[in-house]
């Protein structure tokens, strides 16, 4: 201070502020106590004389005293009452709230909570908020950044100059806030940080921002959080029972920008899709409808899979309150709404997490634990507490302001293995010496304690490729051992095991039947979804359709008789859209779904079996209730490898009847095939694949009355014509 006027500051501090290079802005802008008075301190570059005046009557309370000529001004008030800021320009003149009278919004439980990593409502302290401080309308912004020398606010409001609107600074959690009056919702920012060592790093998106501009743009927009008046009570009440391992889930998987899009190419907004994406998958039965994942992303060609911004839904279908609006019409309609959410890497767009404060702050240092290579991503550091946080509060943000009924975790095999898609000496073991990601563990079982603690009857689903113990069992009563604790997780063996059965000739799969029978051996090891996911129709791979051998009709009979399985088989059922009607095109993210071939009835067959599949399976118990428990199947006969031939019973609850389901997966006719049957009495075709109606060739039995005559270890039977290339389901007529 000088030594005469000790309210007057430094020179050195005057040009630290000027060029945006002061230590803590705070502790010297705005109103400060000192020996002489109220000492007021502005910096508003551009301005020529600067006063506080009372907010209203608009007398002059101070004249600040130019102290440089980019505009920093100093004065002294004649006490702590409320004042504006009056500056002029030339010709021009204006008022502005002082950023830097307003207090913090930090409380001493927000602080403590951070400072754990325990803040389960981080997305109500970080990011920008609309707000009111002593009744000034403003938005509050706050980042975690604690590398960081100084932070700012920019965007247009301050043409993006970092010296307007430098943050305060909270050493002990890490984090930079400020008010900044005047700024409404729909503000475009980003912020401005000097690396540790005074570097300027590239500008940053929000990691907590609601809402962003439209892609390619990066910058981050002031929304708050989502404003919307749910209708969905009767939803929310019963979900626990519409998702649990004895409901029957039927999901459909959905990349909202290539379902449909208008006839110009536009993509359908959120409230579009609603209408039109609601309408088609009830029809169809299916009881969920799964999002390929919402969360803003750069780069679209990602279908999302490298969010930048976890918090925003893509602007690319319109504002937050539209996501919201879809989700809640789904639940109107009785279907529940499934995200990909993924926390397992993030892309290292420099506008992004990579290398936030200057430092590896999201991600590990070290390349051999930070770097996915086979994506150019970059990974969480699991093990860092408050990158845990920010990942565990995103989940239970979806939940909590969206209604998000589950999420389902991309690329859980990566998370779990510290050598994944690693070479030897390429990766770094853990403390025991092993290759499992300790810290991955910790993190999943945490966020599926909270996840089902906090939000009853939502769920988790993990998509994970590896024998991994227990990913869909319980964790244990210490939140540190038994299983990983999500809901259900993909079979990934069945889905590759059958999609490889049913690509071959089936001249040839007579000497492949166990890829169909070996499954059954760990059915029942966790809660199992089977999906036919976007990625078995991308990358070279082909259609589903298109991945059938034989002629047309071949194709279309196999992939009937393969959904007519998968149905039939244990487990929850996903299908990617497209495949319901069987579209020959491999997916393209670019362009809609060929709805045109719907004329055709062999693909409108496709989608009527579909249809019947879902209802079917919804219908009876038999089918669904058991589908986690070894007790709800039985196999009747996979002896006769010969004829690729398969016949299995689902059995329900004490009471409920039993279903047979019969498989014939060459394209020979067979007549007279006797199959045992669990009880007497008549029994009816509930399903034919080969059925006319479906685009079959009209094979079939009607209705049937079981023989008095043991086969198969059971007291009755029945002998069928068996339909080519065809899947039959049996049940006791009622």
């Amino acid at each position: 201070m000088n030594a005469q006027q000790g309210w007057r500051l430094e020179d050195a501090a005057v040009t630290a502020l000027i060029n945006a290079r002061h230590a803590d802005p705070f502790s010297v802008l705005g109103p400060h106590r000192t020996g002489g008075g109220v000492a007021l301190r502005v910096i508003r570059p551009g301005a020529e004389t600067a006063e506080a005046v009372d907010p209203a009557s608009g007398e002059v309370l101070a004249s600040l005293l130019r102290r440089h000529e980019t505009g920093f001004f100093e004065g002294l008030l004649p006490s702590d009452a409320p004042y504006r800021l009056r500056f002029t320009a030339g010709p021009s003149e204006w008022q502005e709230e002082d950023a830097y009278r307003f207090p913090s919004r930090f409380g001493d439980l927000d602080r403590h909570l951070l400072a754990e990593g325990r803040h389960r409502r981080l997305y109500e302290r970080l990011g920008a908020h609309p707000t009111s401080l002593d009744g000034v309308e403003g938005t509050h912004f706050a980042v975690w950044a604690p590398n960081a020398t100084r932070v700012s606010v920019v965007g247009d409001f301050n043409e993006w100059d970092g010296r307007r609107h430098p943050m305060r600074q909270h050493p002990s959690i890490g984090v930079w806030d400020l008010f900044i009056p005047g700024i409404a919702q729909g503000a475009l920012y980003k912020y401005e940080l000097l690396g540790p060592n005074g570097e300027m790093l590239p500008l940053k998106a929000d990691p907590l921002a609601f809402a962003a501009e439209m892609p390619p743009a990066t910058g981050s927009v002031v929304h708050g959080l989502p404003r919307y008046d749910w209708g969905d009570q009767d939803w929310m009440e019963t979900r626990h029972e519409r998702q649990d391992r004895t409901a029957p889930i039927s999901i459909y998987e959905v990349h909202l920008g290539s379902w449909r899009q208008h006839e110009d190419g536009r993509l359908l907004s959120y409230e579009e899709a609603a209408d039109a994406l609601i309408a088609y998958a009830g029809d169809l039965g299916f009881t969920h409808i799964e999002l390929l994942p919402v969360s803003e992303h750069p780069f679209t060609g990602s279908w999302g899979y490298q969010p930048v911004g976890l918090f925003a839904p893509t602007r690319r279908f319109g504002a937050p309150e539209g996501f919201a609006y879809l989700v809640d019409r789904c639940h109107q309609a009785g279907i529940g709404v499934i995200v990909d959410w993924v926390p397992a890497h993030f892309p290292s767009d420099a506008h992004g997490l990579a290398h936030f404060d200057g430092t590896a702050l999201y991600e590990h240092a070290d390349p051999r634990q930070g770097v996915h290579r086979d994506w150019n991503t970059l990974i969480y550091n699991f093990g860092r507490r408050e990158v845990a946080n920010f990942l565990r509060a995103n989940a239970l943000f979806w939940l909590e302001q969206y209604h998000v009924d589950a999420l389902r975790v991309d690329a859980v095999a990566s998370m779990l293995y510290l050598d994944y898609s690693r070479e030897a000496g390429e990766w770094v073991p853990n403390i025991h010496g092993g290759r499992e990601n300790l810290d991955a563990v910790e993190f999943l079982r945490t966020l599926n304690v909270e996840l089902y603690g906090d939000h009853p009857g939502a769920i988790s689903i993990a998509e994970e490729s590896t024998a991994w113990p227990g990913v869909s069992q319980p964790v244990g009563a210490d939140g540190h051992s038994g299983g990983l604790g999500f809901g259900y997780k993909w079979n990934m063996g069945w889905m590759n095991d059958t999609l490889d059965y049913f690509g071959r000739d089936p001249i040839h799969r007579r000497h492949h039947q166990g890829q169909l029978t070996f499954g059954l051996i760990y059915a029942f090891s966790e809660n199992f979804i089977l999906p036919l996911s976007h990625d078995e129709v991308v990358h070279g791979k082909g259609s589903l359709i298109g991945r059938m051998p034989g002629d047309q009709w071949q194709k279309f009979a196999n992939l009937r008789a393969y959904f007519g399985f998968m149905w039939t088989h244990p487990g929850k059922k996903l299908l990617f859209m497209g495949g319901e009607f069987a579209q020959p095109q491999e997916w393209n993210h670019d362009l809609p779904l060929n709805w045109d071939l719907l004329a055709d009835p062999l693909h409108a067959g496709m989608r009527d079996l579909i249809r019947t599949l879902n209802h079917l399976y919804r219908s009876e118990p038999a089918l669904h209730a058991l589908d986690c428990q070894p007790e709800g199947f039985e196999w009747i006969d996979t002896a006769d490898a010969q004829s690729s031939i398969l016949a299995f019973q689902r059995n329900g609850r004490a009471g409920e009847p039993p279903i047979v389901i019969v498989c014939n997966f060459t394209p020979i006719v067979h007549h007279d095939y006797r199959i045992g049957l669990p009880q007497g009495g008549r029994w009816v075709e509930r399903l034919n694949t080969d059925d006319a109606v479906y685009g079959g060739s009209g094979v079939g039995n009607g209705a049937l009355t079981a023989e008095a005559t043991p086969w198969n270890d059971r007291p009755h039977s029945v002998s069928l014509t068996l339909p080519p290339l065809a899947t039959l389901v049996l049940a006791p007529e009622r």
